[in-house]
């Protein structure tokens, strides 16, 4: 270990929602370890949230492979180090076979916990969680400043998911953008973000024409662009995804909208945020695809009415708080 600093391996998750859901720890390690220095491993899909973090010595993307030679793959590349903690998130036993001073290995719950709390009991710090929270860069900021440039407010949408299971149609979020931007509604004259990844093109070109010229297409973009574009957001509504996350860890008033997703779990974590659903709960959807992998969408239920009076409320809410 380098005399005067404090290494420390943090493994987190592969997927980019819950990557940010635990992220926050990664903040509360270097607030309260001065002389912390870090190596993050992720996967792929996450890696890139982690490239700002302070004091960083290396993220090392890991990607699985049937036999679990990743694991291998992963010692190899940490082995030579005295660490001084190893967070491991993925709960493997990797820690074990590694020279550090402490371990803190994710221990998977018998009960539904949030997952920030879930992350929280790896340190102990489940009574005071940390909240999800990602680093940028002065000129991520000053970029995000530039892709958002113009007035009138701004309604930040993501319409896709990873599975259709949990997509709710796109045709209903252009019916939501149009009630909330147009005419009296609650963001009269304001703008149209859309949030998601490279794929999901089509969905930005069927809610171009609620905004008209008024879009701000961040498809494709960065993920740490991404969350700090969607810092300037007056509001966000989106399906369970890491979008979701983002912009919650953004701070932007977030309405996640679930169906097949425990929000026990996964609900957007914050003071601002909301969880809206159809009339049927988690357990009435898994009676109907108990494995819940089969490719049908089960947020029909979800009304365009329930959408639109929760993020009136949500609006509401948040106006008279920021008041």
């Amino acid at each position: 270990m380098a005399s005067g600093s404090f290494p420390i391996l943090f493994i987190t998750a592969t997927r980019i929602g819950d990557a940010v859901l635990s992220s926050g720890l990664i903040k509360r390690l270097h607030d309260e370890i001065p002389n912390a220095r870090f190596t993050i491993v992720a996967g792929p899909a996450a890696a890139p949230l982690f490239a700002e973090v302070p004091n960083l010595d290396r993220v090392i993307v890991m990607e699985k492979s049937k036999s679990g030679g990743h694991w291998f793959d992963l010692w190899r590349q940490v082995r030579g180090r005295r660490w001084g903690l190893v967070v491991d998130l993925r709960g493997s036993g990797l820690s074990r076979f590694l020279r550090t001073k402490r371990r803190a290995v994710h221990r998977k719950s018998a009960e539904p916990l949030h997952k920030v709390i879930e992350a929280a009991r790896v340190l102990r710090i489940e009574d005071e969680p940390a909240a999800p929270f990602l680093f940028t860069s002065p000129g991520i900021e000053a970029y995000a400043d530039e892709l958002t440039a113009g007035t009138g407010p701004i309604l930040a949408m993501a319409p896709a998911a990873n599975w259709v299971g949990k997509t709710w149609p796109v045709e209903r979020f252009s019916q939501v953008a149009m009630r909330l931007l147009r005419g009296d509604g609650p963001l009269k004259g304001g703008r149209l973000m859309v949030v998601g990844g490279p794929g999901d093109a089509p969905a930005v070109r069927a809610l171009r024409d609620v905004a008209r010229n008024r879009v701000i297409d961040l498809t494709g973009q960065g993920l740490l662009t991404a969350h700090a574009a969607l810092k300037r957001a007056r509001l966000f509504i989106g399906n369970d995804s890491g979008a979701m996350h983002l912009a919650a860890a953004a701070g932007v008033p977030t309405l996640g909208l679930f169906g097949p997703s425990d929000e026990r779990r996964y609900a957007p974590w914050g003071p601002d945020t909301r969880v809206v659903r159809g009339a049927r709960d988690l357990d009435q959807i898994r009676a109907a695809d108990p494995h819940l992998n089969q490719a049908v969408c089960h947020m029909m239920d979800l009304s365009v009415e329930k959408v639109v009076r929760a993020a009136d409320e949500l609006l509401a809410q948040t106006e008279a708080k920021d008041a």
